[in-house]
């Protein structure tokens, strides 16, 4: 569902919440929402990830009824345009929701945490996005600690992949994400873009990176704001894909493009 065989992907983020960290509260109108998305799938975007839930450092929870509310009719106006989309979310009911609308991708941060996501992603047949998050995002980045951050991801999605084959998914539809800045310092991030995603791309199974705009990248650079760390996040990427990375998660779906299909034809030995 989410694999590279031909290039590696791109998927759009879009956020129809008032509270995501970049992009907050500009696109939870319906129509801006639909707009954005339509422009994102226009500039290439493979897919385009639908959240309504933000899952930023300190964020609040959002019910399961005004979750779906935001993202139901967006998912369904871009799905019935034939774009392909994801739901960014851990709640079963709104990923069945979305799913219902149209979603082909279920993007959980909780690698399926709901008791009902796996029965759901099992019966439907969609991909499904197991992502490490360390904590909640309330408290995500109270102290942060690993042995050994690698090792540690790898192993916690390795083994939540093989947990989610044994509940009825299919093997080729799982991708695996390190979860960059989710209960991570800025080492640890840096770490798992170095040589964490070479070891889950090892594993057999596709691996997402999403490390556009994080604030892994003020940590390096100074304070820098949010729209001038497009630079940043394609260098975080490229190396990504470098490593292994099936497919990319953005806010600026051109430049990621365009490094992309470059880091493509450097890896892969040559042009499209």
């Amino acid at each position: 569902m989410l694999s590279n065989a031909d290039h590696t992907l791109v998927m759009g983020i879009l956020n129809v919440t008032p509270d995501s960290f970049s992009d907050g509260g500009s696109f939870l109108a319906f129509d801006a929402a639909v707009a954005r998305g339509m422009q994102m799938a226009e500039e290439g975007a493979d897919l385009i990830d639908v959240g309504g839930e933000s899952t930023r450092p300190g964020a609040e929870p959002v019910g399961s009824e005004a979750e779906i509310g935001r993202v139901e009719p967006v998912v369904r106006a871009l799905a019935s345009a034939g774009i392909l989309v994801s739901v960014d979310t851990s709640k079963a009911s709104v990923a069945a929701a979305a799913i219902e609308a149209g979603a082909v991708v279920v993007n959980d941060v909780t690698s399926l945490a709901d008791p009902e996501m796996a029965p759901l992603a099992a019966h439907t047949g969609v991909g499904v996005v197991l992502m490490h998050m360390r904590g909640e995002p309330r408290t995500m980045q109270q102290d942060p600690r690993f042995d050994d951050v690698v090792s540690e991801v790898g192993g916690f999605l390795v083994d939540r992949a093989q947990w989610a084959v044994a509940q009825g998914i299919d093997r080729e539809r799982i991708c695996l994400d390190p979860g960059i800045g989710f209960g991570k310092t800025a080492s640890h991030n840096l770490d798992l873009i170095a040589s964490g995603v070479a070891m889950l791309a090892d594993s057999g199974h596709p691996v997402l990176i999403g490390a556009s705009r994080k604030s892994f990248i003020e940590r390096v650079l100074g304070p820098i704001p949010f729209a001038e760390r497009d630079s940043a996040t394609v260098a975080a990427h490229v190396l990504a894909i470098a490593g292994g990375a099936a497919a990319i998660r953005v806010h600026n779906v051109v430049e990621g493009l365009r490094s992309a299909r470059i880091a493509d034809a450097i890896v892969r030995g040559e042009a499209p």
